[in-house]
């Protein structure tokens, strides 16, 4: 069965739940593509590693865009980040943590100088670079465009590993990342 696209309804859950479940899936972005391997969980209250925590604008964000709604943001000055905007139960946020390249790998490589396929897309910074992920895409659905958007077969199992999340201070002993189990396209290893 092939991939189709996720919809908005999938993201009208917890943020949790749809983490989990993106493990897997298929990030689409042109004429690139990679399957996810590592995502992280953030959920809009009473978590401190959140945007929602610190930045009104993040606030702000969640009350304008439908779930599905791309969240993109420069890092510490020198990478965008792409999250998916989450409203359930609870709101949130999935950040794309990784992938493993699948579609336009070529392309990938040129954007990011290097031939090493396994350190492509190996970091959220990396994979924004190497699909041309930048600011102007802020705010984009990610539900209906079949070039910009996720996809995943609904008949998919996957074998999906929590851990703690990784590079914050605050809130960091929550399990909310989560990979693809024995990935080698991960940022980081999986803590025994």
């Amino acid at each position: 069965m092939a991939n189709k696209i996720i919809r908005a309804s999938f993201f009208k859950r917890e943020p949790i739940t749809c983490a989990r479940e993106l493990i897997g899936a298929e990030l689409i972005w042109g004429d690139c593509s990679g399957r996810l391997v590592e995502v992280e969980a953030y959920a809009a209250i009473d978590d401190e590693a959140a945007h929602t925590f610190t930045r009104p604008s993040a606030r702000s964000f969640i009350e304008r865009n439908e779930a599905g709604a791309a969240y993109v943001y420069f890092n510490y000055g020198m990478h965008w980040m792409l999250n998916v905007l989450v409203k359930g139960a609870a709101n949130g946020f999935v950040l794309i943590r990784a992938l493993e390249p699948l579609k336009g790998i070529e392309r990938m490589k040129s954007r990011r100088g290097l031939n090493d396929v396994k350190n492509l897309c190996s970091g959220p910074g990396k994979l924004t670079q190497a699909l041309g992920i930048i600011g102007r895409h802020h705010e984009m659905d990610l539900c209906s465009d079949p070039h910009h958007c996720f996809a995943r077969n609904p008949k998919m199992v996957v074998d999906v590993v929590a851990d703690a999340r990784v590079g914050i201070t605050r809130s960091a002993h929550y399990p909310w990342r989560f990979t693809l189990r024995g990935s080698e396209f991960v940022s980081r290893a999986v803590k025994p």
